[in-house]
């Protein structure tokens, strides 16, 4: 308990209470089941993935090294959001500590900018492959996705490190609970006593830069390969090419579309439920994550036959 200079007293908070679904209760029950089935999915095909590549040496390959890199951000993500949004729906565990809720708060942003930047090295590589395919050896090496995954790394944690530090400065005078499923940022902030305008603002920009710029490159890589693969005049070559990158584009398109639906939900959220969200919020963090792994199993031929001979090894 603190007394300040114009004679308020306020609690100090060590703990916040994650207050998520509240108004539909029955989302609960409901919700808990396909999430944790998804959950499952995401671990077990993910997992399975990286086994594949690390075993099979016909796929320690550049681009194989992106996919389990992409797994293991999926993992992180999983890991950190959904066991305890389960926990809360199953056992009622809504409490989570001050520190454990920033920590939170930072690897979902950190690890969520991650996996956009890895999209847009992926959507290069496939611009490589496809429109400059005699050079596709000598500029995409291992030495190249190192550096890459250097760089995602280093770039995502300088521009979202200060958001947990810009929400854990703030004065919090007393409310504890906050209304979501996870330690989203200004879910949290919201519940200070103190100005959020830099905190708002920091989002606004550091969000668009980092994703804003990376769709913008990942559009313009699929653009060049479109004009490319139309201007193929080998017969088949348009749909193989098209193929290789269809899956590719589609998880994509989701990943950048359901952050759109996310953000356009929070802009018109007098109009819709808020509870919807929340719910955009959680499943953004299993979806993608139980999906990338199956889709470039099933649609690449060198993944789906390592898979297949792993899976004959086991039984």
């Amino acid at each position: 308990m603190t007394t300040h200079q114009n004679g308020t007293i306020s609690i100090e908070i060590s703990d916040f209470l994650l207050n998520c679904f509240v108004r539909s209760p029955s989302w609960q029950f409901w919700l808990s089941l396909p999430l944790g089935v998804l959950f499952l999915l995401a671990m077990g095909a993910n997992a399975t993935l990286l086994l594949t590549i690390w075993l099979e040496t016909a796929l320690h390959q550049p681009m194989y090294y992106l996919l389990s890199l992409l797994s293991m951000l999926d993992i992180v993500l999983c890991l950190t959001v959904i066991p305890k949004v389960l926990m809360i729906f199953w056992f009622d565990l809504k409490t989570i500590s001050f520190y454990a809720c920033f920590l939170q708060m930072f690897i979902m942003n950190c690890f969520l900018a991650m996996e956009s930047c890895t999209f847009m090295i992926m959507a290069y590589d496939r611009y490589i492959a496809i429109c400059h395919p005699l050079r596709y050896p000598s500029i995409i090496t291992d030495q190249f996705v190192a550096k890459a995954a250097i760089f995602t790394l280093a770039r995502s944690v300088f521009l979202t490190v200060p958001i947990p530090f810009l929400s854990a400065r703030l004065y919090y005078c007393g409310r504890n609970v906050i209304e979501n499923c996870i330690c989203a940022n200004m879910s949290v902030s919201r519940l200070s006593c103190d100005d959020l305008t830099i905190n708002r603002l920091y989002q606004f920009v550091g969000g668009w830069t980092l994703l804003g710029s990376d769709l913008i490159l990942i559009f313009l890589s699929y653009t060049l390969i479109l004009r490319a693969v139309l201007r193929l005049k080998a017969e088949g070559a348009v749909a193989k090419a098209l193929s290789t990158c269809g899956s590719h584009f589609i998880l994509i398109l989701f990943f950048s579309t359901i952050l759109l639906v996310f953000v356009l939900t929070h802009v018109m959220k007098k109009r819709v439920s808020p509870d919807v969200p929340i719910l955009l919020n959680v499943l953004h963090h299993v979806i993608p994550a139980a999906l990338n792994p199956i889709v470039y199993g099933v649609r690449t031929q060198e993944i789906k036959q390592g898979i297949q001979r792993l899976l004959k090894k086991v039984w």
